[in-house]
């Protein structure tokens, strides 16, 4: 692990004095480009400048790029986990709940309300009548393949037509389970990250044995981390619950249009008490709260590294300062007046903050796709989500960075201009 860390931090010190070299390599070209806005500013001097004092800009450039990092990767987090939970949900499709429920583990649906529940018009219906699925939901603690503890996993007892509702989901490894007979199918999370749900194994859950019959992938949303059954057996295995007694009901409806038609139906409807939702729509609303906590903790942590990281760029520009009385006496009395002098700084600033925020943008690149897991604190079940990183937070972060530059590059700006021209050549 020290081998490691240690590895890295050489290639990341190697690459920050490769990106500082190539810059200022360009620096003329660059000064030429930026000529027609910055005006008079002696750009090119700044980018030499940079060269020399190689040290200090290395240490404001990682405090920046490992803000920028946590930045990026904690708003990463929180969309992966959203983008997770809403991908379980269909526009296709309406979900059934207990009217005030605020998830499906709170719910109940009975048998009663499913028959009248299929009857209802704006269903979507094939060869084998209404396209419906009652569900029972369901908790048990498995070991993880990592730690070897017990997670809550979320069993879902779904009808034998559940594939042709939830038309994501695919078998990739063997079959379908049998209704009547004690097997599940598993997601493709939830084989990966807990033992003993591997395709031919059986696992106790509750008080049956079952065996794992297939594998299925559910194109990265929630569903990847359940285990679906036989929804009366599952019931069955976790004594008091009746067997017939479902969490929710999800229909497929007739087009997307159809939901106001079916919702109505439902609600108006004097023997049902339940809420109807849009399935997409349902997901979304779980995610929030979960969302909210890791963007709060993530603007949290960054914000607390950011200061850190505001006060090495300032230590750096106030150094720069310090060293360069000469230099910008000299710049003074050749002509370049306080806001040149303003603007070259601040542009120096600038500099060191986009190569840490470009940095920190390429350091957090390889976590885009990598599955990580956490508790749904709807349903108290363990979820696998994998980081989402896009290119609006990229950009995101390399606005963050030129915030940071431009807070720690001000102040020295403003210091280095307001020194009297006298005062700064008799100090020579």
């Amino acid at each position: 692990m020290v081998t490691k860390l240690a590895v890295w931090v050489v290639i990341t010190v190697v690459a920050i004095l490769a990106l500082l070299l190539v810059l200022t390599a360009l620096g003329g070209i660059i000064a030429g480009l930026l000529a027609p806005f910055l005006g008079s500013v002696p750009v090119s001097y700044n980018f030499r400048s940079i060269r020399e004092r190689w040290t200090s800009t290395i240490v404001a450039v990682l405090g920046i790029a490992g803000t920028v990092g946590v930045f990026i990767a904690m708003l990463s987090l929180a969309r992966g986990f959203r983008a997770t939970l809403v991908s379980s949900g269909s526009e296709d499709n309406a979900l059934i709940t207990r009217a005030g429920a605020t998830s499906e583990m709170t719910s109940g649906v009975a048998l009663d309300a499913v028959k009248i529940i299929q009857d209802a018009p704006g269903i979507a219906r094939d060869a084998d009548g209404p396209m419906l699925t009652a569900e029972a939901v369901l908790m048990a603690p498995i070991p993880l393949r990592s730690t070897g503890t017990d997670a809550n996993v979320q069993l879902r007892g779904v009808s034998p037509n559940v594939l042709a509702i939830r038309r994501s989901v695919k078998i990739i490894e063997g079959r379908m389970f049998q209704p009547g007979l004690s097997e599940v199918i598993v997601g493709k999370n939830a084989r990966s990250t807990y033992t003993g749900l591997t395709l031919g194994n059986t696992i106790w859950l509750g008080s049956q044995r079952w065996q794992v019959v297939g594998t299925f992938d559910a194109g990265g949303s929630a569903f990847d981390s359940e285990v679906w059954g036989d929804p009366h057996l599952l019931n069955a295995a976790y004594p008091p619950r009746p067997e017939t007694l479902s969490q929710s009901v999800t229909v497929h409806l007739a087009s997307p249009a159809a939901l106001q038609q079916f919702k109505d139906a439902l609600t108006t409807d004097k023997r049902l008490n339940v809420d109807v939702t849009r399935e997409i729509d349902y997901y979304s609303k779980q995610s929030t709260s979960m969302t909210r906590l890791i963007t709060v903790l993530g603007g949290f942590v960054a914000g607390i590294m950011a200061i850190g990281a505001v006060f090495g760029a300032l230590n750096t520009m106030y150094s720069a300062v310090a060293e360069r009385g000469r230099e910008i006496a000299t710049m003074r009395a050749l002509g370049f007046n306080s806001s040149n002098v303003i603007l070259s700084f601040l542009f120096e600033a600038l500099l060191i903050s986009f190569v840490g925020g470009v940095l920190g943008c390429l350091a957090v690149l390889p976590l885009n796709g990598l599955t990580t897991s956490t508790i749904n604190f709807q349903t108290f079940s363990n979820l696998a989500f994998a980081f989402k990183i896009t290119f609006d937070l990229l950009l995101m972060g390399v606005f963050f960075a030129l915030v940071m530059g431009v807070l720690g590059g001000m102040p020295p700006a403003i210091r280095a201009a307001g020194r009297p021209v006298a005062t700064a050549l008799r100090e020579l």
